[in-house]
């Protein structure tokens, strides 16, 4: 499965999101079953980002997320998150 977190910042904040995502990614890496993640930037709005990671399936997405260390390095992300789904099973 894929998770897709579509985040908004302004310009002045970019480089700060950026570092952000690289400790959530590190926290993420240490969880079972986390395959991997990538941020990238919209090409037609440069205020619009993408945050996707790749999970073994539901269950280890799940825990992962909710575990300690990965709640406190996801705060500063999280908290310019859209408000939508973002969680995608692969056929």
């Amino acid at each position: 499965m894929f998770a897709v977190t579509r985040l908004r910042v302004t310009a002045e904040q970019a480089e700060v999101l950026a570092d952000a995502v690289a400790g959530l990614l590190a926290a993420l890496g240490a969880r079972p079953g986390f395959r991997g993640g990538e941020l990238g930037r919209s090409t037609d709005d440069p205020t619009l980002w993408a945050l996707v990671t790749r999970w073994d399936g539901v269950g280890a997405y799940r825990r992962g997320l909710s575990a300690a260390e990965v709640k406190i390095a996801g705060a500063p992300v999280w908290v310019h998150a859209l408000d939508e789904p973002g969680a995608y099973l692969t056929e």
